[in-house]
């Protein structure tokens, strides 16, 4: 545990600024994430260090396509996400928190830089749950990461705020962004979200110059349209038509278990209208 840097003091309750929820938390209480928690006056991050999932991936499973192809990376996560996604496909550890678990390894950030460099990666990832819930932590880690030539990737929904992205930005080379739709409704039913902060934080991150793909789980029968595919692909296309769109196949998972698997021919069609905009067009999961 250790004090958050991205908040503001108030005289009873807090505010966080990690995420775009920015969370006013009342004394003793966490934010919508379970791991931000008010402690006297004072905003702490309970997940500091503790490390719930870490594993050497390849890359591509991030996925990024087009970032060090080939290569590996050191990938760490805790628990607690700022979302509550129905279809979550890790709700074990990100929804963990919100029942008031806090679970994980005590891990140093020095010694994370340390096994990324034993084990010949050449960038560690923050992935698994929502990285901008940790974001104290990837930061310290993402630093000494650079001092020793590593490279630093996000996987992020993407709800990360502007003062989160401006605290992150320098240390960070690579982000895979998921698109989870291009509904306002999709976002509030489930994910407990907004859309136009993801459309921003992509924005921002193109931007900045740092290399971004896109990932977006198709579920049958929610985000599967023609309408919503075209309409995300040309958003797409209009920040850069080079951006690498990862069309991800949904498998029944947590509150959505009676959904079907998704067609190979609902990602195919997916995949035509994306290449009538984009030119890097991906499918993923299968």
């Amino acid at each position: 545990m250790k004090e958050c840097e991205l908040y503001k003091k108030g005289k009873e309750r807090v505010r966080c600024l990690a995420c775009s929820h920015k969370c006013f938390i009342d004394k003793e209480k966490t934010g919508i994430c379970g791991v931000r928690k008010n402690i006297g006056g004072k905003l702490y991050l309970l997940v500091y260090g503790k490390v719930a999932a870490m594993h050497v991936d390849p890359i591509e499973k991030k996925p990024l396509y087009q970032f060090l192809p080939g290569s590996k990376a050191f990938s760490i996560g805790t628990v607690g996400c700022n979302f509550r996604c129905d279809f979550c496909q890790n709700f074990d550890i990100s929804q963990a928190s919100k029942q008031g678990t806090i679970i994980g390894e005590e891990v140093t950030p020095d010694k994370i830089v340390e096994e990324a460099i034993k084990t010949r990666c050449k960038s560690i990832a923050y992935t698994y749950n929502e990285p901008a819930i940790f974001i104290e932590f990837v930061k310290d880690v993402a630093k000494l990461a650079k001092e020793k030539g590593l490279k630093n990737v996000l996987v992020t929904n993407g709800y990360l705020s502007k003062e989160s992205f401006d605290y992150i930005k320098e240390y960070i080379d690579a982000a895979n962004i998921d698109l989870k739709s291009f509904k306002e409704e999709f976002y509030e039913k489930y994910c407990g979200a907004k859309l136009k902060p993801v459309l921003d934080t992509i924005k921002r991150f193109y931007d900045a110059g740092i290399h971004i793909e896109l990932t977006t789980l198709i579920v049958p029968g929610l985000n599967d349209s023609e309408k919503e595919l075209t309409k995300i692909a040309k958003f797409i296309a209009s920040v850069d038509k080079k951006i690498p769109w990862h069309i991800s196949r949904f498998f029944p998972m947590y509150k959505m278990l009676d959904k079907q698997v998704t067609p190979i021919d609902t990602l195919q069609r997916a995949f035509k209208i994306g290449e009538k905009h984009l030119k890097n067009v991906y499918i993923g999961n299968v």
